[in-house]
């Protein structure tokens, strides 16, 4: 699952941590969850999380002896809500034929 269309005009790191977030918005994640699920480094990621909460985007919360980190509700597609997806190559064409 991906972030909703207005917040994915952010850097590319903030769009893949918003992303990974976003597809595991009611569990949440670590750092090194986040690590793992968008290939980037932790200085990397520290800095996109940075940058996600001063904007609100994200919400950090202490559960117990772990830290997790939760995207806003505002971030997350309603359920059903169609993912906005290129068209294909295919797709282009077809709509350029006159059938």
């Amino acid at each position: 699952m991906q972030a909703k269309p207005e917040f994915r005009d952010r850097d590319e790191a903030e769009v893949a941590v918003l992303d990974a977030l976003v597809d595991r918005h009611e569990d949440g994640m670590t750092v090194f969850e986040l690590r793992s699920g968008t290939e980037l480094d932790i200085d990397t990621i520290e800095a996109a999380l940075g940058e996600l909460k001063g904007a609100g985007l994200i919400r950090v919360e202490e559960e117990g002896s772990r830290t997790r980190i939760y995207p806003d509700e505002r971030v997350v597609p309603a359920p059903g809500e169609a993912e906005e997806t290129d068209p294909s190559l295919v797709d282009r064409l077809l709509g350029r034929l006159p059938l």
